[in-house]
């Protein structure tokens, strides 16, 4: 019967010293029992192993973060230390370095997260897509969800499927004759740069270029002829009448100098085919020669490259001399027996303690506005030469004026304020070297304003000035006056040796220029840029009002 089996199988298992077999009843109940008790066993057993391992993961977790913070620790100890013996300047340096490291962590840290989104969207992106062919292979592309089963159930097993080809766009944009006028219109006039630094850089010019291809591919040279002649002359007439507004200037100037650049790389010439991808090759004009056309719009971009010069010029006019003269950035400096004299421009518009502040704002706000616009960056370091030539022009010649600002500590200070003007560049300008070697002229005079004049010095400071002409420095030094009683005035016989060792040093050339040209501009050239963007990609956003334009 059940009982004798039980006791059986128990007795097979266990010995008569470790159980009593008269304890199994009929029922079999401590079987039951004990089968229970071995399942708890087990499962005991499990939570006990997974404490164990959660245990061991988190011990390694926090003896890494202990490891961490005990090398944080050593690294603030250090930077503690160092900080006790080391000047403030040291100390500051240190702790940059030490932010710039842990900055650097993290943002390593946040790149590598970057990367995985990014190759994450892109794996996304491309089942998308793939998705999207095969819904368009099965004539489905434009429905979506629910509706999707719905209408296949409606559709009969034996109809035949109508499988849509992808459409393959030349890049180019068909309009009627006589919607010239309207296109220009939409395009240039009610193109806000509050809108247009939104979109594609250079996208007008990119649109026009497409719809003159059209009228290439359709040869029709009226249509052409309309376009670009509308092009030009709109323009004109807007940089012109907006001639204040620098950010309307600069948006003009890089699309005309992308469409330049359109029309030379879809040319056909081969020097400026060489970077083209074979679909471009194959978009090149076919029957119009607009190379006379190139050069109204290479004149008209030097045309408006000046007005954007001659703005920026202006609105340096009332700040470049207050911050690179007159802003005491050295506190402890006497200004000697003349500090009664520069308090004069306390009543100047500009006040010269926030003068250099507000000097690299405008700086930066040209940057940014030449950047937004997509400018080549060729062109943005030649207006910053030309702007860092014009602030060296006016305050050395203000310098040469004012005999109040001719002694050592005012030098020290021009030499500082310089300084900031310098470091801007580097920081916004990877091209920096041409663009600060402007300031030399000005630096040199804040050098020499500092630098010892006895006669044995002469060779030194000829050497030291070779960016001034020979009455600039005869200039300063007449002008130069001591910072106290204790400091005497410079020689006349230094001056003469100095004019002579300069005059024979120039070997003829003129050096009789006393002020630099403010007006002087540097000639300016726009070297060719190719553009990689495919124009069949080229779509026109809602927002510029085109309806008349199809693609094609």
């Amino acid at each position: 019967n059940q009982t004798q089996g039980l006791k059986s199988i128990a007795t097979t298992n266990y010995t008569t010293q470790d159980m009593d077999m008269s304890l199994i009843n009929e029922d079999g109940e401590l079987v039951l029992a004990f089968e229970a008790h071995k399942k708890i066993n087990r499962q005991l057993e499990d939570e006990l192993q997974s404490v164990k391992m959660r245990s061991i993961v988190e011990r390694e977790e926090l003896v890494a973060e202990l490891n961490r913070l005990r090398e944080d620790n050593e690294k603030q100890q250090r930077l503690l230390s160092a900080n006790l013996t080391k000047s403030p300047q040291s100390q500051n340096e240190i702790f940059l370095k030490h932010e710039i490291g842990r900055l650097s962590n993290e943002n390593y840290e946040l790149q590598e997260k970057h990367d995985q989104i990014a190759d994450q969207y892109r794996k996304l992106k491309k089942l998308y897509k793939d998705l999207t062919r095969r819904m368009k292979d099965a004539g489905v592309s434009d429905l979506v969800g629910p509706q999707v089963s719905a209408v296949v159930e409606q559709v009969p097993s034996n109809q035949p499927i109508v499988r849509k080809k992808e459409r393959k766009y030349n890049g180019m944009f068909e309009f009627k004759k006589g919607d010239e006028n309207v296109i220009i219109r939409h395009l240039i006039c009610d193109l806000k740069p509050q809108v247009a630094i939104k979109l594609l850089p250079g996208l007008p010019a990119y649109i026009l270029f497409m719809c003159v291809r059209h009228t290439d591919f359709i040869n029709d040279e009226e249509k052409v002829r309309n376009l670009l002649t509308g092009f030009i002359n709109t323009v004109k007439r807007l940089v012109k009448k907006r001639l204040e507004d620098v950010e309307t200037t600069v948006l003009w100037l890089s699309n005309t100098l992308r469409l330049l650049h359109n029309l030379k790389q879809y040319s056909g010439e081969k020097s400026f085919k060489e970077e083209n991808s074979a679909t471009q090759n194959e978009q090149c004009l076919r029957n119009f020669d607009l190379s006379e056309y190139r050069q109204v719009l290479s004149d008209i971009a030097i045309w408006t490259y000046t007005a954007v010069i001659r703005h920026m010029e202006e609105k340096l006019q009332h700040k470049a001399v207050p911050a690179i003269l007159e802003h005491e950035a050295i506190s402890g400096l006497s200004t000697g027996k003349r500090g009664r004299a520069a308090s004069v421009s306390d009543t100047a518009p500009m006040p010269a303690q926030k003068a250099l502040e507000s000097l690299l704002q405008e700086l930066t706000g040209f940057h940014r506005t030449l950047t937004l616009h997509g400018v080549d960056h060729e062109i943005i370091v030649s207006v910053f030469r030309q702007l860092f030539y014009y602030i060296c022009a006016s305050s050395l010649n203000n310098l040469l004026l004012r005999k109040d600002l001719c002694h050592w500590s005012k030098g020290m200070n021009i030499r500082y304020n310089l300084s900031h003007v310098e470091q801007w560049g580097r920081d916004k300008i990877s091209d920096h070297i041409s663009i600060t070697n402007e300031l030399a002229p000005i630096i040199q005079a804040s050098q020499l304003l500092q630098a010892r004049k006895s006669d044995e010095d002469v060779a030194t400071v000829c050497e030291m000035c070779n960016k001034m002409s020979v009455p600039q420095i005869v200039k300063l030094l007449n002008l130069y006056t001591p910072a106290d009683d204790f400091e005497e005035r410079v020689p006349l016989s230094f001056i003469r040796k100095v004019q002579q060792r300069l005059k024979e040093q120039a070997g003829g050339q003129d050096q009789s220029t006393l002020l630099m040209d403010t007006k002087y501009n540097f000639p300016v050239r726009f070297p060719f840029k190719p553009s990689p963007i495919q124009l069949e990609e080229i779509e026109i956003p809602e927002v510029l009002n085109l309806p008349m334009l199809k693609k094609v």
